[in-house]
């Protein structure tokens, strides 16, 4: 296979999407269980399928061994991820599975006795199994489907993905941007995310969260009403919903879209979890874009992960009187960017000639006066008339000049004429510089 760069604009043959194989039936294990979601049953794995990860267990020991250590390593761990990177994932995984085995360097007791004691539990065969039956499939660095982005996290790099969905996760990560912001955001938040996040889908963008309340949730919303790519990066299983109330969500993205974790499946979320779920968001997408957010916020932590991988961090201003805005205001002061919808978002994050439209106030009819004419018009009085000498003397043109832009003027419906007097005629000029009354 042919390398490819950190956002996989390589030479090497694209991964082609996954067949649409549906949902299938979970499985679970003494001690090892799997949580449905809501809407799905809980059965037994076929044989076929039993004999399919057999056959992979045997074929490829090193995604065996992943598949393992995720359920044995912490997201994030950097220590984990410098020996895994040392040692390869079947000798750690063997290490990890053995109490007469050698720790690795600079582990100490403690963290290798509980490491050993969650080896234990791996069943990387039944989890392999168990996404297999739900449609999805178990990505490791080196397959086609890896997003090379992710190899920038250094050793804090996930061991694998879980993935749900019919879509390639690498594909669509290169042209994605993170949406998110607070759990307990206003109806301004709300508004902002959904119209930012089917704006962006609109365009051809994937949009990425974390399947949370709040921003997160209407940001996955607006992408699923535009018919467009949206991916749910979890704390959890693919398989476990959180929170509960997304289960519905979820389950749509999952099948519109893709849900990603590191964890395997039926795995539950932590606080720390939740908080190294935002590294492979930050990292995952080519920028990130907060809407509402506290000062104290996990969407901050996110936003400098982001800007510490130098991609594009992003922030919509809120009222400056409100606590949620607080946090974004804080990013912006710093060297995130604003953006206020998707066409400025992409205008960053995209490539080359994906400007903007520019920003203008109405066009008034006035604005369209040559120079002179504004020079003329500006030189009558407020109120009352003036005569051709006095008011060329004040507008500092000839005589012949002035008379000539008066009758411009008079024609656009700027003056009138009283005798050999003129005057400003009285008119109103609204923004679309359609008029209102008249002389």
């Amino acid at each position: 296979m042919t390398r490819t760069d950190a956002w996989g604009f390589a030479t090497g043959t694209p991964a082609t999407a996954p067949d649409d194989r549906g949902r299938g039936p979970e499985t679970a294990e003494p001690g090892h269980a799997v949580h449905p979601t809501a809407g799905t049953r809980t059965a037994e794995p076929t044989a076929a399928v039993r004999r399919s990860a057999h056959r992979r267990a045997e074929d490829d020991p090193q995604r065996t061994a992943r598949a393992a250590l995720t359920r044995i390593l912490e997201p994030g761990d950097e220590t984990a991820g410098r020996w895994l990177r040392e040692r390869g994932p079947v000798a750690l995984w063997h290490t990890l599975s053995d109490d007469t085995a050698d720790p690795p360097a600079g582990a100490t007791p403690a963290k290798i006795a509980g490491l050993r004691l969650r080896a234990g539990r791996a069943r990387p065969t039944a989890d392999l199994d168990a996404i297999t039956a739900l449609g999805g499939r178990f990505v490791c660095p080196g397959d086609n489907e890896w997003p090379g982005q992710l190899d920038d996290l250094g050793d804090a790099r996930p061991v694998g993905l879980w993935v749900r969905g019919t879509g390639n996760l690498r594909l669509w990560a290169l042209r994605s941007v993170a949406v998110v912001g607070a759990r307990a955001c206003t109806d301004y938040g709300a508004h902002l995310a959904t119209t930012l996040g089917a704006g962006l889908a609109d365009r051809g963008w994937t949009v990425v969260s974390g399947a949370a309340y709040g921003v997160d949730g209407a940001a996955h919303r607006g992408a699923l009403a535009a018919d467009g790519a949206t991916v749910a990066v979890m704390a959890s299983g693919v398989d476990y919903a959180y929170p509960r109330g997304h289960t519905e969500l979820i389950d749509r993205i999952a099948e519109q879209g893709l849900v990603v974790a590191e964890l395997p499946p039926g795995d539950h979320p932590t606080r720390s979890r939740f908080i190294q779920r935002n590294r492979v968001i930050a990292a995952l997408t080519r920028g990130t874009v907060v809407v509402e957010a506290e000062l104290r916020s996990g969407s901050l932590v996110t936003a400098r992960r982001a800007l510490a991988l130098g991609r594009f961090t992003m922030g919509m201003p809120g009222p400056v009187t409100s606590g949620l805005s607080a946090g974004v205001h804080q990013l912006l002061r710093g060297e995130a960017a604003v953006v206020t919808d998707a066409d400025e978002v992409i205008e960053l994050v995209g490539s080359i000639g994906d400007l903007a439209p520019e920003q203008e106030g109405p066009t008034r009819i006035r604005d369209l006066l040559d120079p002179v004419a504004s020079r003329v018009l500006e030189a009558l009085p407020a109120r009352g008339s003036t005569d051709i000498a006095h008011l060329a003397q004040e507008a500092g043109t000839p005589r012949d000049v002035t008379r000539s832009k008066l009758f411009e003027l008079l024609s656009l419906g700027f003056v009138q004429r009283c005798g050999e007097r003129w005057e400003l005629a009285r008119r109103a000029e609204t923004t679309d510089g359609s008029r209102r009354g008249g002389p």
